[in-house]
């Protein structure tokens, strides 16, 4: 999209010499979206809207299914969650499910693409970043499975918009029989070719997980 000729953002000029984040900004119906829900009583964890933000963000990323939850740091812990309990079955109830268990992740992310590992009882192990798009690089992920051949599970973040080499990391995994957790928080809109046909961040692992958070949303703006 080009911003700069995109008619909702008139008026507002480009920093010349900086690269900012952008604050979360509300353009249309938000707050009427916000009352209605007062309202109608729906101000808990179902609703009409929520079960339309579902469907709608599932069709527009390419997937049957979406889950709301309360935020993307949630969706990170319940893919952790589950990806550890696909591998190694489930855990007992005062152990994580990846208890013992090594997990190769980005190094230049958010600490919730992280937290949900050591919530786990996993032992994350970064993954070195590369220069194309400052996401893990996979030269350095190929030489991790040398040192760690056992690990299963990888978590990949794409950085302010960027998606990563998936093609190259999701062969990889492949060969390793490992699953990947795809941290899509901030690349909502973004796409990828893969395999020679362009797909929605988010759709690109095993398990994908992706954000409304406001700053995250505008960061391919930026």
């Amino acid at each position: 999209m080009d911003f700069l000729n995109d008619p909702r953002y008139a008026g507002i000029k480009p920093y010349e010499k900086k690269v900012w984040l952008s604050s979360p900004t509300m353009h249309g119906d938000e707050q009427n979206w916000v009352d209605e829900a007062i309202r109608t009583n729906w101000v808990s964890t179902v609703g009409a809207n929520i079960n339309a933000v579902e469907e709608q963000i599932a069709e527009y990323v390419g997937v049957k299914y979406a889950v709301g939850l309360s935020a993307g740091t949630a969706a990170l812990h319940l893919a952790t969650k589950l990806a550890g309990e696909k591998l190694y079955g489930q855990a007992r109830p005062y152990e994580g499910t990846l208890r013992g268990k090594k997990v190769f992740c980005s190094d230049v992310t958010f600490d919730a693409s992280i937290n949900p590992v050591a919530y786990e009882d996993g032992e994350a192990v970064f993954i070195d970043t590369e220069y194309d798009t400052w996401n893990m690089d996979p030269i350095a992920l190929e030489k991790a499975f040398e040192i760690y051949p056992d690990v299963k599970l990888i978590v990949i973040a794409h950085l302010y918009g960027t998606p990563g080499k998936m093609d190259e990391i999701k062969r990889i995994a492949n060969a390793h029989g490992a699953l990947i957790i795809e941290d899509a928080a901030e690349s909502l809109g973004s796409r990828y070719k893969l395999n020679g046909e362009w797909a929605e961040t988010g759709t690109l692992g095993d398990y994908n997980c992706i954000s409304f958070n406001g700053n995250n949303l505008f960061e391919k703006a930026a």
